[in-house]
């Protein structure tokens, strides 16, 4: 579904993305995980044309896509959302969802703010998530979890092939992350690609099928959950410790884990 290759975006001297090359199948769940300051949000950027990247390609089911600008990657199906929340605060969470429409062509200026199909729509959006009883306030007026909420039915307005999460549980209660993960669930299992950034090791884990470990700005391991949590050079790059250490500790997990 989705390939990226030679990724690269520097700032000055800084080599925030460096060489990154992976790849996130079609129909999985993905997650890019590393320590503060690895290059993850910053490779996301590029991906989805947030930001433009200093070299490398990323293609999208057999299309490059990093030589287009943001609304044509988003046009071709590829939607994200980001750490901090970002919405229209002066208008209603139904409104929000909305705006995030596909546009339909120059003649849709001179119809009505909301169509009807886009309202039952953003209405059904609304029901998978479990907040039509929101549909009508304000999102000035929502708490944190609730405009994640908002944001991730947003995200869903623009019929996508594949979504970008960026720390999807940051700031969220357990019982809303709860919700979210289940939300996850069952769009993937509908056939919705997912790809995750994230720092919460237990949702990484519990959720995906495959696992992106980048440090420094570069890719350092790629496997399922089990192979990962057990690569030395993956704990190394967590724990701060000497690849000696880090496999010693790589030993006592795979010991661990064939005990239990």
């Amino acid at each position: 579904m989705l390939e990226v290759r030679g990724l690269c975006k520097h700032f000055g001297g800084i080599r925030a993305v460096d060489e990154c090359s992976f790849s996130v199948e079609k129909g999985s769940i993905t997650a890019l995980i590393g320590p503060n300051g690895a290059g993850k949000t910053t490779a996301f950027n590029c991906i989805s044309k947030s930001m433009w990247p200093t070299a490398g390609e990323v293609w999208l089911e057999g299309t490059r896509i990093d030589t287009l600008p943001a609304h044509q990657v988003t046009r071709r199906g590829l939607s994200r959302t980001f750490q901090i929340t970002r919405n229209l605060e002066d208008l209603s969470v139904l409104e929000n969802l909305v705006v995030q429409s596909k546009i339909s062509g120059f003649r849709a200026l001179f119809g009505p703010a909301i169509s009807s199909a886009e309202r039952d729509k953003a209405m059904g959006i609304l029901e998978f998530l479990g907040i039509t009883r929101l549909a009508h306030e304000e999102a000035r007026s929502l708490s944190y979890g609730q405009k994640k909420l908002m944001d991730f039915g947003a995200l869903l307005m623009s019929d996508p092939k594949i979504i970008l999460l960026d720390e999807p549980a940051s700031g969220v209660n357990p019982r809303l992350l709860d919700e979210i993960i289940a939300h996850i669930r069952a769009l993937n299992e509908k056939g919705l690609t997912v790809f995750i950034v994230e720092h919460n090791m237990n949702l990484v884990m519990a959720l995906s099928h495959k696992v992106v470990v980048m440090a420094h700005g570069q890719v350092i391991a790629e496997g399922s959950p089990g192979e990962v949590q057990s690569d030395p050079e993956v704990l190394s790059a967590y724990l701060g410790v000497s690849k000696k250490a880090a496999v010693e500790a790589a030993a006592q997990t795979a010991s661990g884990a064939l005990d239990g």
